[in-house]
């Protein structure tokens, strides 16, 4: 089955910079789909692409069906978007905006539910200005989920959030996806993509250099994972006499293993010497390990 969307060999230049070198992705129908990447590195031309706001300089993208570039007046009453660095007139409220596109586009939505779904019904009556970061994030959210659409772009929707505002957002898209929409997600946040995405691309100067769910690019490209221990001056030797190699960070002693069944052994082994033991943490790469490791080995390889 196809999905719902698809970008095969997708590339875009901009007289002789090429911004987007053939990449190509598949989302899937009720999956959120993350583009990461940093700055420069071509994740919202591609969204922008796939929106139908640029023409792309060759490849195949098909959104729903359609090619964006040509019938994105026809898609955009199927799809949502949630643009960049969103912003609204300064004296209209979120119940206002949404009543007056429920209007202008001949939507039969109503608008208090979805509001409701945002959690922005306490500040429905308030005006964007005054509203704080988070609630207007939700606004333009809402605004995107007005047409009811089977697929929402969300491009960067917690940045500069506090993390209570983070959270709140993150709560809204799981929702969105448990009521079956798909979603595009690009943001900076590596914690959100793993908390979020069922896939990911990590896209890089133009090329996806990883795709794949975060686990399985956690898998695939991470390092060791470690033990990190702190307690008695014993501590040390206690593992010399178990041929346990180590070194010291600051208070800890580290141990690296890229099995995580054999750091488990090696727990098990220091049972007996627990009262000398103050503090023991399990430390596993993470989706952001593995980014800045992979993002900062090309450009170290490049320059």
């Amino acid at each position: 089955m196809p999905g719902i969307v698809e970008v095969r060999n997708l590339r875009k230049s901009y007289a002789k910079l090429e911004a987007v070198k053939g990449i190509s992705f598949e989302v899937g129908y009720g999956e959120v789909f993350s583009l990461l990447g940093p700055n420069g590195a071509g994740k919202t031309t591609t969204v922008e692409i796939l929106e139908g706001l640029r023409k792309r300089s060759s490849g195949d993208v098909t959104v729903m069906g359609r090619d964006p570039e040509k019938s994105m007046n026809e898609l955009r009453t199927t799809v949502g978007i949630l643009p960049q660095d969103f912003n609204f007139i300064y004296n209209i409220t979120p119940r206002e905006a949404l009543d007056y596109y429920k209007e202008s586009l001949g939507l039969e939505a109503d608008p208090g539910e979805v509001l409701a779904r945002v959690e922005l019904t306490d500040s429905a009556d308030t005006v964007f200005e005054k509203l704080s970061g988070g609630q207007k994030q939700k606004m333009g959210v809402a605004i995107a989920l007005l047409n009811d659409p089977d697929l929402v772009f969300l491009d960067e929707p917690t940045a500069g959030l506090d993390p209570v505002s983070r959270r709140a957002l993150w709560k809204v898209i799981e929702d969105m996806k448990a009521r079956g929409k798909s979603i595009i997600l690009t943001t900076h946040y590596l914690d959100e993509a793993e908390k979020l995405a069922d896939h990911v691309a990590i896209v890089n100067r133009g090329v996806i250099i990883a795709s794949g769910t975060p686990k399985e690019i956690v898998s695939m490209h991470h390092k060791a994972d470690r033990i990190m221990l702190s307690g008695s001056d014993k501590l040390q030797s206690i593992l010399s006499s178990m041929q346990i190699h180590h070194k010291r960070e600051g208070r800890y002693l580290v141990i690296e293993s890229d099995s995580i069944d054999a750091l488990f052994s090696i727990v098990e082994r220091l049972k007996g010497s627990s009262g000398d033991i103050e503090d023991l943490i399990l430390k596993r790469e993470t989706l952001e390990d593995v980014f800045v490791r992979m993002v900062g080995e090309e450009a170290a390889y490049e320059n």
